[in-house]
């Protein structure tokens, strides 16, 4: 089933995404997919000091999980042009090895533009651990495409 057209989403519109457990070898490949081997991501001894008192996970893994998340419900397959705008991003509380993340999605404005053949939608993305605690919040600006005529 395709993803949801422009036309579909509709203000207030809420999804749950499923979960995903963020282990110690996802912390390790993103460190080295994007070289950020900051001690507080991969060094025990270290970040047991420090006042998280174990690891925790890269913020922008926690943030690109969620985004992972949100295309595995299906919602945006095939039908979203790109991520246009990540904005008001707030790194609450850090993700720790062992936590599983989800993402509240609620579509909070829509603007038709017909020049590129769909809309914007903003939504508002909540995204929590397994207890419910917020970790990281903001908002994303997607353009996805119009329904076939």
């Amino acid at each position: 089933m395709p993803g949801l057209y422009f036309e579909e989403f509709s203000i207030g519109q809420s999804i749950k995404t499923g979960g995903r457990t963020i282990s110690e070898d996802a912390i390790f490949s993103f460190a080295g997919l994007t070289g950020d081997y900051n001690p507080i991501h991969t060094n025990a001894d270290f970040a047991k000091k420090t006042q998280f008192g174990q690891r925790i996970a890269h913020g922008l893994l926690g943030f690109s999980i969620s985004v992972g998340l949100i295309m595995q419900t299906g919602l945006l397959d095939g039908t979203v042009l790109a991520f246009r705008e990540i904005s008001e991003w707030k790194f609450v509380k850090p993700f720790l090895i062992g936590d599983t993340a989800y993402t509240e999605l609620t579509v909070t404005e829509t603007k038709a533009l017909p020049r590129i053949g769909g809309g914007a939608i903003i939504a508002s993305l909540v995204v929590k651990n397994q207890n419910d605690e917020i970790c990281q919040r903001g908002t994303l600006n997607l353009l996805m495409l119009s329904k076939p005529k």
